[in-house]
């Protein structure tokens, strides 16, 4: 039996956590391997992309690590070069870089906007930008990007820069799909809902301190139809199917992981 994946090389950027967690990255990776994929782990911190590439390969997986600063243009041009001399092809793109930063637009600095914007949005454009034309080359391949549903609603957080640089993959990814649809390139985007991921766990600690975290984490799952948060994994197999052959006719496509909870009137 073969996996959906078999045969394919995926480059995962932001595939690193902090120490052992699981990050959406790093359930990515290990998920793309899972199925058949030799995986290119980048990530900031080259220690925690070689801990994904260690989890991929103790599992009998192919994958290499690669530290590299998503947002930095010869970083990443070095990072998809890299990529291709290690195994000769890149069939995936995802992309899972993302920080946050608190404040309504009065409050919060010019500075602290222009950081996160250039980390969302332009880690993604990056990436693309690099790996796109090996893979017009071959004519074929699938990049899947992550958005959040900050994107699409208010979440209660003031992260207005937040939102506003995930609904730029969005746009972004949409725009790609429909360019790049006749060279045989797909292009797709995860909306995650509430993860319970060290990011989530992290950004919760830093508006309301450490000791309130758990709580929080109970209301939220508590909202949820499916009564329950998302796990890094679920996110990580609707990243697998959208990269994968299953999803030939998929493109321009925002999938929504979230148990519900946007359709819902509860936040």
């Amino acid at each position: 039996m073969t996996g959906p994946l078999d045969g394919k090389v995926a480059l995962v950027v932001g595939a690193g956590a902090d120490g052992d967690a699981v990050s959406i990255g790093r359930a990515t990776a290990i998920t793309f391997a899972r199925k058949g994929a030799k995986v290119f782990a980048v990530d900031i911190d080259a220690d925690s992309a070689q801990m994904t590439a260690r989890l991929i390969e103790d599992e009998g997986g192919a994958a290499q690590a690669y530290g590299a600063d998503a947002s930095d243009p010869g970083q990443m041009e070095a990072a998809v070069s890299a990529c291709l001399e290690t195994y000769d092809q890149i069939d995936i793109v995802d992309n899972n870089v993302g920080i946050m930063a608190f404040g309504n637009p009065v409050d919060l600095a010019v500075e602290d906007w222009d950081r996160v914007m250039l980390v969302n949005s332009r880690s993604h454009f990056l990436a693309c930008k690099y790996a796109l034309p090996h893979m017009v080359k071959r004519g074929a391949g699938s990049i899947v990007n992550i958005s959040s549903i900050a994107a699409i609603r208010w979440t209660g957080a003031p992260y207005h820069v937040y939102n506003a640089s995930k609904a730029a993959v969005i746009g972004f990814t949409k725009s790609l799909a429909l360019d790049y649809a006749g060279s045989g390139i797909r292009a797709n985007c995860v909306v995650p809902g509430f993860i319970d991921s060290p990011m989530m766990r992290g950004g919760i600690a830093q508006r309301h301190g450490a000791s309130e975290v758990e709580a929080i984490v109970r209301g939220r799952a508590e909202k949820c139809p499916l009564g329950r948060l998302g796990s890094p994994w679920d996110v990580a197999n609707a990243c697998a199917f959208l990269a994968s052959d299953e999803a030939a006719y998929v493109t321009a496509t925002t999938l929504i992981v979230d148990g519900g909870v946007t359709a819902s009137c509860a936040l």
